[in-house]
């Protein structure tokens, strides 16, 4: 159980710290508005996370329950959908980039933004369905539990690095800002993280 939940914190930080549309997003936040709204924001998009969390551990515990066989095929659908991530990274552009001109909210409104941004995005619950299920540590146990535990990890991880990510706005903006190789390095990060995940869930 130790070794799976720490396997899972260290994947879980690794997607966090890569480049995406959510980590992104905070970034442009903290840079117009300030600290304080990218926490915001990040608070918001974890929040979306429980809705998330929810569905899925009593959707694939019902599942886990009728059929061993057809969960195995969640796995299996699961690594594809990464190792389709990680192709579409590849097929990307190495550049980043964010809108300078992103428009002032309040924190509230920042809040809501990033909860609807969250639960309106059907790829989040695609994720956690290819992501979760994984690592699960005992499949004869209460999946409920398990799913919750790992989602309130995911949370935790996700909002600890976002918020850091708002704190250091202004000093990493200069550093992905600096040239095309920093953007190749974590383009090629990315794919290694998904892959990674993607390897690890069909062996266990």
């Amino acid at each position: 159980m130790i070794e799976t939940l720490l396997s899972f914190s260290i994947a879980t930080l690794a997607l966090a710290i890569t480049p995406g549309p959510d980590n992104i997003y905070v970034l442009t936040q903290s840079l117009v508005n300030g600290t304080k709204s990218g926490i915001a924001t990040t608070a918001g998009l974890i929040s979306g996370c429980i809705v998330h969390t929810t569905l899925l551990a009593f959707g694939v515990s019902a599942i886990i329950t009728a059929s061993e066989e057809l969960f195995y095929g969640i796995k299996v659908l699961g690594a594809c959908y990464l190792l389709y991530l990680a192709y579409k990274v590849y097929r990307s552009d190495d550049h980043i980039s964010w809108k300078e001109d992103a428009p002032k909210k309040s924190h509230l409104q920042l809040f809501k933004t990033g909860v609807i941004m969250n639960l309106v995005n059907p790829k989040v619950m695609i994720f956690f369905l290819a992501f979760f299920p994984g690592f699960l540590w005992d499949k004869e146990g209460n999946t409920v539990v398990q799913f919750y535990t790992l989602g309130i990890i995911f949370m935790v991880i996700s909002f600890l690095t976002f918020s850091s990510i708002a704190l250091l706005a202004g000093r990493i903006s200069e550093i992905i800002l600096k040239g095309r190789g920093v953007g190749i390095f974590l383009k090629w990060l990315q794919i290694v993280v998904f892959v990674g995940i993607a390897l690890y869930i069909i062996a266990v």
